[in-house]
């Protein structure tokens, strides 16, 4: 069974930055299209932010477009998650994902494997 484990979340003010990791393992890592989601309590968990195995195909939520980044070092087998200027609505638990459902435009779940999460707080 995969285990994928992120680090990097914390307590952030607005227009702060952070830097999300995840790395994965039991799975070829370079095969797998993986994803960013994030959790708030009472509301249906979203992807962030997806990406395809070669790292060449993104998906952003619009309301992230142009304040964060997705990205892959398949030597390294970690994938990122820059998030700069920072809002409170970024706030809450974002877990990795592989496998999500991801084409082009749409990123969604299922996805075969999640993460436990990392916890960002954007507080004023």
């Amino acid at each position: 069974w995969a285990e994928m484990k992120e680090s990097g979340g914390g307590e952030v003010r607005p227009g702060g930055s952070l830097r999300l990791s995840c790395t994965l393992s039991d799975l070829v890592f370079g095969r797998q299209r993986l994803g960013w989601f994030r959790t708030v309590p009472g509301k249906e968990r979203h992807a962030v932010a997806c990406i395809s195995a070669s790292g060449q195909t993104k998906y952003y939520l619009q309301a992230v477009k142009g304040r964060f980044t997705i990205s892959r070092d398949n030597d390294r087998e970690v994938l990122y998650l820059q998030m700069n200027n920072l809002k409170p609505e970024d706030t809450g638990l974002y877990q990795c994902a592989a496998d999500p459902n991801f084409v082009s435009d749409y990123c969604g779940g299922p996805a075969t494997y999640w993460g436990q999460g990392t916890q960002v707080t954007v507080f004023p």
